[in-house]
């Protein structure tokens, strides 16, 4: 089973540290490799341009909650949020449907509109979205830099 492969099925020991770019960089060569095999040719710098653009802010979201969750440890990702949901929240009735709507690619402001059509306790809303700060979590593709130099 590989850590850096999506079917890592058993919770990674926090003394276990990820790279979210090497890892990011595995899933880049094995989408090139997939496309590459459908076209019949290498599609090279492309290919890795397209997984980028199209799957990297998801692939990195998914890292992210993981690291929240603390199901894994990501080195790039702020080591004090390794495993705050499990420090944080524990009475929220909240919290599972914001992190519903995290993994399902929404942002802040959808997730705020949803409360506010749904009539929920926005104080809660607010406190959780805050604590979480995706914003302030994002991060480049180093892959996509590296092209950039080379290119």
């Amino acid at each position: 089973m590989s850590q850096c492969g999506l079917s890592v099925i058993h919770a990674v020991r926090p003394s276990v540290r990820l790279s979210v770019h090497d890892c990011g960089e595995v899933e880049a060569q094995r989408h090139k490799w997939i496309e590459s095999e459908k076209a019949g040719r290498d599609l090279g710098e492309w290919a890795i341009r397209c997984w980028v653009r199209e799957h990297w802010n998801g692939f990195l979201r998914d890292r992210w909650l993981e690291h929240l969750q603390g199901r894994t440890f990501w080195i790039e990702l702020d080591h004090n949020d390794f495993g705050l949901l499990q420090r944080a929240f524990q009475d929220s009735l909240l919290i599972d449907e914001i992190l519903d709507q995290l993994k399902s690619g929404r942002e802040n402001l959808d997730i705020l509109n949803w409360a506010i059509d749904n009539d929920l306790a926005m104080e809660e809303v607010l406190e959780i979205l805050e604590a979480l700060d995706i914003n302030s979590r994002r991060i480049e593709c180093l892959l996509a830099s590296r092209l950039a130099h080379a290119g």
